[in-house]
């Protein structure tokens, strides 16, 4: 399949990364030379110097044969004018990255796809709401809902105090039933292992549940973590992502931003209705102190400086706040985040790239989602057909060692599956795979 990608910063750099794995042939484009070279060295693409807006260039990428072109340059009106242009030019499928989010609504994603866009992907707009997910379930370092919230991929952190440590799995009695939560992997340092009876779980493990929406509370007494309510939320910096996550917070919970500069409080203030905005130094601990720092049930830190966002996020932990979410731009420290005491760190635009990358996936793809340090990803597949899927209970499959069936979304019902379990046509089919597992799994799907 042959893919061109415009614009080799984060998002198009991590897209090129997890294409070049599945042997695509990538064309990745870019008016910079340096981000060119590093992507040529690091990754197996051609790159080519020049402007995506240009027909000249975009013939050279050969769009008129590109099953996919990706558009995730950093300005909008480069990725709208090059996905139209490589639309007409014979792009099969054409996704730009674009920050307004007049954009999104769909009266305008309809005009857009008229003339040429087929999807519209805002990372400011997928990292929000991911936050809100992330405070709405605030026992939980990583949320993930499948079909609307009708299965869950929570993830969250094994402390001295749990009842799981030093437990085997078969010793839970969690795995024969289709409504109880179930483990489907641990990250363990940097190991990733996928749970069989005999695992035994330690301390500091971080690990990854299956749960029916009904009984994603129960994962919380499964581990042993307290229920809380987030109802203070405290925002520090002033940039596009702060304002969008106080736009989505600011109606269900009591938000107070802090930002430093003047002229952006009195921008966000004419945007933001029931968010109380601070104009102060948020470097300031005595200020964060003054505006209630030790009352805050949840902490976030979204100033532009990956490193602040980080030390503003423990200093928040360490005065009591219970939730504490940090925005980095470097995605090396997003696999850090368990190890840190940091309960979350997030990278808005490997949020985006992950959420391209299931256009681009093999088999009958749905959803698609990775997991912080975790090396595997979580797939939806729809079970399109009669075949061997649905002829055999899941024990006799031919399935991987290295991956597992999670969940299944059946018309209105939520299972979590046993070995005894069999496939139906139509079923939506959560999977959690290792890289080294994924194509087989995608042929047993296609």
């Amino acid at each position: 399949m042959k893919i061109v990608i415009a614009g080799a910063g984060d998002v198009g750099f991590h897209l090129a990364e997890l294409l070049a794995y599945e042997n695509q042939d990538i064309v990745l484009v870019d008016t910079n030379l340096e981000v060119l070279d590093y992507a040529a060295t690091h990754l197996d693409v051609l790159t080519l110097h020049g402007d995506v807006t240009s027909i000249d260039i975009l013939e050279q990428a050969q769009v008129y044969d590109a099953k996919m072109f990706l558009a995730v340059t950093t300005s909008e009106k480069t990725n709208l004018v090059a996905a139209i242009l490589a639309k007409k030019m014979g792009a099969k499928q054409t996704i730009a990255r674009v920050d307004n989010s007049e954009y999104l609504e769909e009266d305008q994603k309809v005009m857009f796809r008229e003339l040429g866009v087929d999807t519209l992907i805002s990372p400011r707009k997928l990292g929000a709401e991911e936050i809100y997910r992330l405070v709405k379930q605030c026992s939980f370092t990583d949320i993930f809902e499948f079909e609307n919230g009708k299965i869950n991929l929570v993830g969250v952190t094994v402390d001295d105090y749990s009842p799981l440590v030093n437990k085997k799995l078969s010793e839970l009695e969690l795995a024969d039933s289709t409504l109880t939560p179930i483990p489907i992997a641990i990250l363990r340092g940097h190991r990733t292992i996928i749970p069989r009876g005999d695992t035994v779980f330690h301390r500091n493990d971080h690990i990854y549940f299956i749960a029916r929406k009904q009984n994603i509370n129960m994962v919380e007494s499964i581990v042993g973590k307290k229920k809380v309510k987030v109802k203070n939320v405290m925002i520090i910096g002033g940039t596009d992502m702060a304002v969008a996550t106080a736009q989505r917070l600011e109606n269900e919970y009591s938000v107070t931003l802090i930002e430093r500069e003047k002229e952006c409080c009195k921008a966000f203030a004419e945007v933001l209705n029931n968010t109380l905005i601070i104009n102060g130094n948020y470097s300031n601990i005595d200020l964060l102190q003054e505006e209630g720092l030790s009352d805050m049930d949840a902490f976030i830190a979204l100033t532009g400086n990956s490193e602040t966002n980080i030390i503003a996020s423990l200093t928040a932990k360490n005065h009591g706040v219970y939730k504490t979410i940090a925005q980095v731009e470097n995605k090396e420290y997003v696999f850090i985040s368990q190890n840190i005491g940091v309960d979350t760190l997030i990278n808005k635009k490997l949020i985006a790239a992950n959420n391209i990358f299931r256009f681009v996936r093999k088999g009958r793809i749905e959803a698609l989602t990775s997991l912080q340090g975790v090396d595997a990803e979580i797939i939806e597949f729809l079970v399109h057909k009669e075949n061997q899927l649905t002829r055999k209970p899941l024990k006799d499959l031919p399935f991987p060692d290295t991956a597992l069936i999670g969940g299944v979304i059946r018309g209105d019902e939520s299972l979590i599956p046993n070995g005894d379990f069999q496939l139906q046509r139509d079923d939506k089919v959560i999977v959690f795979a290792l890289p080294e597992a994924i194509n087989r799994v995608e042929q047993l799907f296609r």
